[in-house]
């Protein structure tokens, strides 16, 4: 039997450059891991983090400060806020946390699920850990999809370029890249394999239940539009919960400062995972919502009454008409990169908006809604086209799945479909008067979409070309 040593401190968190090849799993201070329960344990894995900073300014919802940017030299993110695509951004990206940690967490379900079988132990116990693994390497793949390849369009997704696929444990693997057709193929297969094994209400909250599992199915349907399958996999997430966390009853007893609501005490999350670990949102500065969003929220939205600081002369340009998250997360958790099942109601939603079931559509906003305005016109009207219907989806999808990828990910595969593309605008400076004001404007196709995978793996690995147009610099 091959018997797997992880060490203490990192629990297999490999310092492997993905698409590449794996890296030696060191000896030193090791854990022999050589049964089932064992592997089953190391699919719990606390403090997952998925860094946005490759991309974080490339949407509508998100803003930097004015001296972040003015008088700077362009880095990523400047060319990103300003929507430049005149420099050829590999370059820049000389490595990436995101990257590297999505594959290394890709590594780690591939270890279980390769050697698994030949472990010790109860046959169910196996099944459960490959079934949990598959899951959570299915969700990895998804997120490195939607990163560096095309939002997915089922007119170009059998040639569009993609990810490497990683789908065993193989130190000698140098895998080539696979379409974006391809890789969602994986990841469904990746999903269907794991549903019949996957518990209702797993051993703890870091093993991934059939609420998650539901959920994300819906959602890979959703992207590529197979709407009447993620309607069907967003109703059977709901059936196993359906909870909303009431943000209106939470104001009534005095939000974060009276409350505290940590991550094991928010009932509507359905995956634990973070964009900076535990300190979730804890660096205030980095999250500031753009004018767009914060008018999108009006003035009695709970989500942005209880959560956020619009008046701070430290943290914000006043007179910018922008906002940053105000909440430490031991106060509150709100989910930004996992998921939760309000995203669920959310896809339904835009499930029947686009099946031109508007009454039914409005009705699940409004059930939401119902847990997030505190005052004035909580109920929206009933639009008479579909378009109307699905903005107002979208914008409630906007508020409601803040600063992590979601709002990224939408404008990309949207962009795809010509009914609901949008041309980003932003006006800039605001504040400052000492230099011209300026309108940067991304089209729905721009190759600023579709991130550059990092200097350091395109060195390493010749068989991984790039996405985009742009050079790279060897």
């Amino acid at each position: 039997m091959k018997q797997i040593y992880i060490t203490l401190l990192s629990a297999l968190m490999l310092s492997v450059t993905a698409c590449e090849e794996y890296t030696d799993i060191t000896p030193k201070g090791s854990l022999v891991i050589e049964t089932a329960a064992q592997f089953y344990e190391m699919v719990s894995l606390p403090n997952r983090g998925y860094p946005i900073n490759n991309f974080q300014y490339l949407s509508d919802d998100q803003w930097m400060r004015e001296a972040n940017v003015i008088g700077r030299t362009p880095n990523i993110d400047i060319l990103n806020f300003t929507f430049d695509e005149s420099v050829d951004r590999v370059s820049l990206l000389t490595g990436s946390s995101f990257y590297n940690q999505a594959y290394t967490y890709i590594n780690r379900w591939n270890t279980i699920i390769t050697l698994v079988d030949n472990s010790k132990g109860d046959e169910n116990v196996k099944q459960l850990a490959k079934a949990e693994a598959k899951i959570y390497r299915a969700y990895d793949h998804f997120l490195l999809i939607n990163t560096y390849a095309k939002g997915y369009d089922p007119q170009t997704a059998s040639t569009d370029g993609g990810i490497c696929i990683m789908d065993k444990f193989d130190l000698e693997a140098q895998p080539s890249k696979s379409t974006v057709a391809q890789v969602y193929a994986f990841i469904q297969k990746d999903i269907e394999e794991a549903l019949p094994y996957l518990q209702e209400k797993p051993l703890d909250v870091y093993h991934p239940s059939l609420a998650f599992a539901y959920a994300f199915k819906a959602k890979v349907h959703l992207f590529k539009r197979e709407i009447a399958q993620a309607q069907a996999a967003a109703e059977k997430s709901l059936s196993y919960n359906n909870q909303i966390f009431d943000l209106v009853a939470y104001n009534a007893q005095g939000g974060p400062t009276a409350l505290a609501v940590p991550a094991a005490n928010n009932v509507e999350v359905l995956s634990y995972m973070y964009m900076t670990g535990y300190n979730e949102m804890n660096f205030a500065q980095s999250y500031i919502i753009s004018p767009e969003l914060r008018n999108l929220f009006g003035t009695n939205d709970a989500r942005f009454n209880l959560f956020f600081n619009s008046t701070s002369t430290t943290n914000l340009d006043q007179g910018s008409n922008t906002a940053y998250w105000a909440t430490q997360y031991t106060r509150f958790f709100y989910p930004t990169v996992g998921m939760k099942t309000t995203e669920v109601y959310l896809m339904l939603a835009e499930c029947y908006a686009r099946e031109n079931k508007f009454t039914e559509a409005v009705g699940v906003l409004n059930t939401l809604r119902a847990k997030r305005i505190l005052s004035g016109t909580v109920n929206v009207s009933v639009p008479t086209t579909r378009k109307e219907t699905m903005e107002l989806v979208v914008n409630e999808r906007r508020k409601e799945l803040l600063l992590g990828f979601n709002r990224f990910f939408d404008l990309k595969r949207l962009n795809t479909e010509s009914e609901y593309a949008k041309t980003l605008t932003r006006v800039f400076p605001i504040v400052n008067k000492t230099v011209p004001q300026k309108t940067y404007t991304l089209q729905p196709g721009s190759r600023l979409y579709i991130i550059p995978f990092p200097l350091s793996v395109l060195q390493k690995n010749p068989k991984l070309t790039l996405n985009t147009d742009e050079k790279v610099p060897f």
